[in-house]
């Protein structure tokens, strides 16, 4: 279960940007403050973002579809003005090649702007979306982590150990609470230390050691 975003790939400021705007597009409010989007869901920053201007006439599931419309017009951006972690490719197309291993993405990102993100990088077909959790699940990310399990069990008649790969204290604590295996890489704002502190069962720099990493992650 992989995060998005300073975990697989940076985006450039491209979707905060359409969030913004879109923001200022259905409310006719102007932007008084960005908040802290890692780790958290796109559910959760909607409820912060109209509590603090104030907007009690709009839904979250009318804004995301101005955002959506949004992030697609500008998504060759992504590609443009962001760039993959050190080593995604490589880890990405080794667990490819595993017969054992399913990858999805569990994600704050609305499921069309985690899809606009990878594609953006070549990456869509590493992952069965189908499967994942995204941030118009619930506005807890432990949630995310859960549905996706389920999910994932549904379609493929089958237990899975659940492995969470994410950069924030968030994606490791919603590991935890659902008994997954939790990986944290330090490409993100937060610190090796701070993962170690937050309960990761193991904490990587990167990715750009394939061999170790595969390893941690299928074992």
């Amino acid at each position: 279960m992989w995060d998005i975003d300073y975990t697989l790939l940076r985006g450039g400021g491209v979707a905060a940007r359409a969030w913004r705007a879109a923001f200022t597009e259905i409310t006719g409010r102007a932007w008084l403050e960005t908040p802290i989007f890692g780790g958290r869901t796109d559910m959760d920053i909607c409820a912060e973002v109209f509590a603090r201007h104030g907007v009690t006439d709009c839904t979250p599931e009318t804004f995301f579809v101005r955002y959506v419309q949004n992030v697609l017009a500008v998504q060759h951006e992504f590609g443009e003005q962001g760039a993959l972690m050190p080593g995604v490719r490589d880890v990405l197309e080794r667990l490819g090649d595993d017969p054992r291993v399913v990858q999805t993405l569990v994600t704050g990102n609305v499921p069309e702007v985690a899809a606009a993100k990878v594609a953006a990088f070549g990456l869509s077909g590493s992952f069965d979306a189908e499967v994942g959790g995204y941030g118009t699940d619930d506005a807890v990310r432990a949630t995310l982590v859960r549905r996706s399990l389920e999910r994932a069990e549904a379609k493929y008649g089958e237990k899975f150990t659940p492995v969470v790969i994410g950069d924030t204290v968030h994606d490791v604590t919603a590991a935890l609470a659902n008994g997954a295996l939790a990986v944290g890489v330090a490409t993100g704002a937060t610190t090796m230390a701070d993962l170690v502190l937050a309960g990761a069962h193991a904490v990587l720099p990167d990715l750009s050691d394939t061999a170790a990493t595969v390893r941690i992650l299928t074992t």
